[in-house]
Parts: structure tokens; C-alpha cells; sequence
């Protein structure tokens, strides 16, 4: 028996697989928050009851998650210090000194998840061979690391000019603090990205640095939690690349983890490809938060190096974290089915970015949401069925959603509320289907040769309307 676990923005997702028999089962709940275990362990709990699953008999979790990414944009990391070449300390602001949007006269840039305060400077000097130009001073480094200690620093970032190069300097720093701090979380960019470029260098050690402690305590106590219910087998945690690591590599490089989710659904698109022999496919993702699309040719899907986290402005490439990793080639094409609709002050109906998530949730769960999202319009429209949300253990209030929609947008602008639903739908699928019809033909591809493959809890509900406005 495995069992494959997707945490997300809104839903928790449980897939219960039988190899000898390739029975399926399938569980869904709501994401928790600020504990995402409990989502998982409430999920098993249904299956325990349902299909009297026992984890003793399971062999193998894979697990996706979107919890990194949603600590770097939420700005929910730990505390985090960079030890870096005396001189070097504002790199994480300068940047490349590129702007994303040369006509925005207010345009802004994600501030760095370390701090100035927290950003210090050491002696020490490389040249670009790897030769010492410099020696590490050990008195420097330890007054530094104490410095950062005292702060109340539960990680370190260590990134020195030209390390990649020649990494003993930095080696020598993750000594000493592995030895004199045991405490302290410690990561060097000679292991994160040995690549150059400083800026990029650094910043990839930096997030990962930030998420680290966090992403450690979550895998631990999600592996102990489970083992305490009697599973002995093995987790397996989904990267970026689409690739699988174990707890103790996701533990040590979490930045691995940025596309988690996403990059599962695109490999299970791989594998319904050679099942069905259509080697050109478009994976299309809708979660509850946001929407994604990721190309395959040729039974492979594209990978790219160049990846940004927490983007200011979603859609413009130099607006987040450059992060160098090996990482499926997605583009986020639009909104979830948690997306937030309204009317602007020009009388116009955009939808997104913002989203209810879980908690309140769109209105039509009930549990307090009063803004309409893409959910309730498809429940109007009669998309969703009520009584069948979350397996049928879920009911979805078309009152509450009704009522919303006709506050917010159908009064506004004087239309009806089927007008209004139908308004909403239509404009979100055509957002995503402009988006990933750009990222198809930057490629060089025609979007018409791709058949489209759609998951994600609202991806089936739009999959038609994104296709045949894509051609495909």
C-alpha cells in the first residue's frame, strides 16, 4: 500500500493506492492552519474509518506541499542571520539593479527575508580562481555568530565571494557554528548553489537558510506523528524537478521544495501520457489559490533553471527571490477557486490575486466568507454539486453564495446574479488561457498540437472552457 499526500492552499488531498490490485481510495480536507499536520492526520483519520486503512500495511508515503512556498510570501521563516565577505553585506538589496517595469515610477521590490541588522560582515577574501587573497579571521567570525546568537538568529546563511570556487573558507564558518552553537540551523552556498553570480548565490542560500528550521520541525513531527499511529515505512518528499528526496534531504535543502505540488501534478501528466501514447501535453493545475500550466513534448517536461519565489508582481519576471534550481518550467496563469472577485472603481470585474484560502473560505461554505469567489460562481452556474463537495462530506450553501455574488456584484453593475457568476467564469478563463497561450508560444510551440490534462480541486470545472479558447 502507498499513499500520496498534496497539501494546498484551501484542501489537504489523499490518495490511497493498492499495488497489487490498483485499487484507489481517496480522502480530502481542509488545510489547517497554522499546523498543516493536522490536515494530513484528519484526512487519515477518514481513511482509517472508511476503508479501515491500517499504516502498518503502508510501505510508502510520497508527500507535496505547498509549505515553503507559502512561508517565503507570507514572510513566516525563522529568524535568519548571513555571515558574508566584510564589504558584501547589501548584495540581498542591490540586487542586479534591474528594473521589472521601467515605466513604473512606484515600482517596488521584495524586501529581503534577512534584515540589515542581521546581515554581517567578515574578514576574509577570495580571488576568482579560489585563491586566499585574504584569511578567514576567526576572531571576526566568532564575534560575528555571536552577535547574530544574541539577536535571537535560529538560522545562518554563510555565503563569501567566490566560494564556489574554493569553498574551505565557508566550510570552516559551518564548522565552528556546528560545533559551538548545535542550536543553530547553518547553511553554506558552496552546498545550496555553487554556481556564480553573488546575488543569485546568496540569495538562494538565504531562503533556504529562512525555511529551513521550519521546514525541519514540520517534516519531523509529521513523520513522528505518523509513526506513533503505527506506520513503519518510508516518506518521500516531492522537489521542484519533479523528482523525489528523503525527509532528511528536504529537511536540509527545503528550497527544493518551491514548486512541490505542482511539479506532482505535471509528472502524473507524464505518466497519463505514455498510458494514453499522446506525447504532447499541457498540464493544467487549479488549485484553490492559483492556477498553473506546465508543457510536456515529447513525453518530458520542460525544466528551466531560472526560478523566482515570491514575486511583488506575479506576472513579471525580476519582481521576486532569483532561486537557481532544477525546476519543471510552469507559469502561473491565473486564479484559484478561492480567488476573490470584485468590482474595481472603474466598474470593471477582476478576479484575484487575493483569495479566501480555507479559513473563512468562500462563502459558500459557510464558515463565514462574505466576499464571492470563482467557487460560488461555479456553484451558481451549476457546476458543483452541493451535496457532493469533498466526497459528500462537505455541503455548499448556493444561498450564501447567491446572496454574495448579488452584494458584491450583481447590484454594482446591474445585472443579474446568473449574469454576474457568469461573468466571473468567463473572465478567468480567459486570463489563464491568454497566460498559457503566451508561455506556449515564447516556446516556440503551438499551443493547437497539446492535449490538455486538468487537476487541482477546480481544474476539471474550467479544463473545457480554458481548452477550446487555447484551441487545444
Amino acid at each position: 500500500m502507498k499513499l500520496g499526500i498534496d497539501i494546498g492552499g484551501t484542501f489537504t488531498d489523499l490518495v490511497l493506492m493498492n499495488e497489487q490490485t490498483g485499487e484507489l481510495r481517496f480522502g480530502k480536507t481542509l488545510t489547517t492552519y497554522p499546523d498543516p499536520t493536522q490536515g494530513i492526520l484528519n484526512g487519515v483519520a477518514d481513511l482509517q474509518r472508511d476503508h479501515e486503512l491500517d499504516l502498518a500495511s503502508l510501505s510508502e508515503i510520497v508527500h507535496g506541499t505547498t509549505l515553503v512556498t507559502n512561508a517565503i510570501i507570507e514572510r513566516k521563516g525563522a529568524k535568519t542571520g548571513l555571515i558574508t565577505t566584510a564589504g558584501f553585506e547589501d548584495v540581498l538589496e542591490i540586487g542586479r539593479e534591474l528594473r521589472y517595469d521601467i515605466y513604473d515610477i512606484f515600482l517596488s521590490v521584495p524586501e529581503p527575508v534577512i534584515p540589515r541588522n542581521l546581515r554581517l560582515g567578515v574578514a576574509e577574501r577570495l580571488d576568482k580562481t579560489g585563491d586566499v587573497l585574504l584569511e578567514l579571521e576567526q576572531s571576526n567570525l566568532e564575534q560575528a555568530v555571536k552577535n547574530l546568537e544574541a539577536q535571537g538568529v535560529k538560522s545562518v546563511a554563510v555565503s563569501f565571494l567566490h566560494s564556489f570556487t574554493n569553498p574551505e573558507h565557508e566550510r570552516r564558518v559551518g564548522k565552528f557554528i556546528r560545533e559551538a552553537y548545535p542550536d543553530l540551523y547553518c547553511g553554506l552556498s558552496s552546498e545550496i548553489m555553487p554556481e556564480i553570480r553573488e546575488y543569485e548565490r546568496t540569495s538562494a542560500t538565504a531562503l533556504n537558510a529562512y525555511v529551513q528550521p521550519i521546514t525541519d520541525h514540520y517534516l519531523q513531527a509529521l513523520e513522528a506523528k505518523l509513526q506513533a499511529l503505527g506506520f513503519r515505512g518510508v516518506i518521500n518528499i516531492m522537489i521542484s524537478s519533479g523528482k523525489l528526496t528523503t525527509i532528511e534531504g528536504a529537511s536540509k535543502t527545503p528550497n527544493q521544495q518551491l514548486e512541490s505540488g505542482p511539479a506532482g501534478g505535471t509528472m502524473a501528466a507524464v505518466f497519463i501520457g505514455h498510458t494514453i501514447e499522446q506525447s504532447n501535453v499541457l498540464a493544467f493545475d487549479m488549485g484553490g489559490t492559483t492556477a498553473k500550466a506546465s508543457v510536456i513534448s515529447d513525453y518530458s517536461p520542460e525544466i528551466t533553471h531560472q526560478f523566482e519565489a515570491a514575486r511583488v508582481m506575479r506576472f513579471k519576471k525580476g519582481s521576486g527571490f532569483p532561486v537557481r534550481i532544477p525546476v519543471i518550467d510552469m507559469i502561473e496563469i491565473g486564479a484559484g477557486g478561492g480567488s476573490i472577485a470584485r468590482v474595481n472603481n472603474l466598474g470593471l470585474l477582476p478576479v484575484g490575486p487575493d483569495s479566501a484560502s480555507s479559513q473563512p473560505g468562500p462563502a459558500c461554505y459557510g464558515l463565514g466568507g462574505q466576499l464571492p469567489t470563482v467557487t460560488d460562481a461555479d456553484l451558481v452556474l451549476g457546476y458543483l454539486n452541493p451535496d457532493y463537495f469533498l466526497g459528500g462530506n462537505m455541503k455548499l450553501r448556493k444561498d450564501l453564495a447567491e446572496a454574495s455574488i448579488q452584494t458584491h456584484i450583481a447590484e454594482p453593475l446591474g445585472i443579474s446574479v446568473i449574469e454576474a457568476a457568469l461573468g466571473v467564469h468567463r473572465i478567468v478563463n480567459e486570463n489563464m488561457a491568454n497566460a498559457a497561450r503566451v508561455h506556449i508560444l515564447e516556446s516556440g510551440l503551438d499551443p493547437r498540437r497539446y492535449d490538455m490534462m486538468a487537476f487541482g480541486g477546480a481544474g476539471p470545472v474550467h479544463a473545457f472552457g480554458v481548452a477550446r479558447l487555447l484551441g487545444s
